[in-house]
């Protein structure tokens, strides 16, 4: 019976009903023989899949199909934050929106089959972009927000001042990003660009890179008129 009400919960809320329907049957045909543990992770993702096609989906600005946000850490002016379709977002994950300036309105967009995934955090006071296919690690840092420190008779937190400037991330389409990676300001990264573990990135990344280290180096780059990866 379990079932049949949470099909009948999602074609509620999803507009393609014929697809959904095939989806849910394939996935209800693999559970019947699938052991406690899958049939649990199962039923977790149905509600949530069922909590971002509602609750989220009239939060934040938009939220594609088939969409999950598992159990945030925190999420923050979410009006300002586009969610692609197919995208899995993990638990612990902040999704911090910041309104520095009251005259410019941030963006925080994620495009399309992106995965990011436990303990990511990441700030936008003024437009972060990450492209289609991406996958981010657990633990990577994301920003685009600078504290000034110079002021030494500034009586706020450093952690409170935020530089007035139209910084920005970009990550392109099918990269990678490392676990513990840390995207700073400025910064844009290609289309698949390959970012080894605990790297810190604070130079842009051309397209068809492998980078690793602090700071992130370029250390190969792929060749289409060869075919294959070159060492730099």
């Amino acid at each position: 019976m379990w079932q049949k009400a949470i099909l009948y919960l999602l074609l509620k809320q999803c507009n393609n009903h014929q697809i959904l329907l095939l989806m849910i049957f394939r996935k209800l045909k693999k559970l019947l023989n699938a052991s406690l543990l899958d049939k649990i992770n199962f039923l977790s993702d149905v509600y949530d899949m069922l909590k971002t096609a509602t609750l989220y989906r009239i939060l934040f600005k938009s939220v594609g199909k088939y969409s999950i946000i598992k159990r945030p850490l925190l999420i923050s002016n979410p009006h300002f934050i586009s969610i692609g379709n197919k995208v899995f977002i993990r638990n612990g994950v902040r999704l911090e929106v910041v309104i520095h300036n009251q005259q410019k309105n941030p963006e925080l967009s994620i495009d399309d089959n992106t995965n990011i995934e436990q303990n990511v955090h990441i700030v936008c006071h003024s437009k972060i972009k990450i492209g289609a296919n991406v996958s981010i690690t657990g633990n990577c840092c994301i920003v685009d927000v600078t504290h000034p420190y110079e002021d030494v008779n500034d009586r706020r937190k450093i952690g409170y001042r935020i530089l007035n400037e139209d910084s920005f991330v970009e990550i392109g389409d099918g990269s990678f990003i490392g676990y513990g990676s840390t995207i700073l300001p400025n910064v844009k990264i290609g289309k698949y660009v390959v970012v080894g573990a605990n790297s810190v990135v604070i130079h842009d990344i051309p397209d068809y890179s492998v980078v690793a280290g602090m700071p992130a180096k370029v250390i190969k780059q792929y060749n289409h008129e060869q075919g294959k990866w070159i060492n730099v």
